[in-house]
């Protein structure tokens, strides 16, 4: 068994790409991960990534915002320090809308940056990690896992007739700025 442990497509071309990720699942290679400069439509549905489930995430932290606003605004006004302010109630809804969506939009923002930063291991300070430096300036890169048994010289055979310029066999996951 050798050391490398992803083997790396690049491509100039998207069209080249996603005729590349055709012939690997046509072979039965499972792709690891494709990087691009720029989005690219359907490329999501072609390699069977799941759909997203940020809208439950953000539909889960404005409700809670909603739930804080209201149970704040009547725990303020009706419990800890009622007031009478012109014989209205203690616990006027319509006058506390604005109050409990602002809360649920502040909720749902900072949910969903969380959320995001978790998801993508994206925390403040940390160094991104990066497959190949050039996937994000000029190169459409298919990342294949050199670990599953797949045969190295029938991937690059395969990634050479798709019309890759380049192979690369990486011997560690990401590479480092230094």
């Amino acid at each position: 068994m050798s050391d490398i442990k992803y083997i790396l497509g690049l491509f100039e071309d998207p069209d080249e790409m996603l005729h590349g990720i055709d012939k690997l699942q046509e072979n039965n290679i499972g792709i690891y991960d494709v990087y691009t400069p720029m989005p690219i439509h359907g490329i999501e549905n072609k390699l069977g990534v799941k759909r997203s489930r940020l809208d439950i995430v953000a539909f889960i932290c404005g409700i809670t915002g909603t739930f804080t606003g209201f149970g704040m605004i009547y725990y303020m006004m009706a419990v800890d320090w009622p007031m009478n302010i012109g014989g209205k109630p203690n616990f006027a809804i319509p006058d506390f809308i604005p109050i409990t969506f602002e809360l649920t939009v502040l909720f749902c923002a900072f949910g969903m940056v969380s959320a995001f930063f978790f998801r993508t291991h994206l925390f403040p300070g940390r160094a991104p990690r990066v497959m190949e430096l050039r996937a994000s300036a000029d190169r459409f890169v298919i990342a294949i896992d050199a670990k599953k048994g797949f045969d190295s010289q029938k991937i690059d055979e395969l990634l050479k007739e798709a019309g890759a310029i380049e192979i690369k066999h990486n011997d560690r996951k990401y590479v480092s700025y230094e």
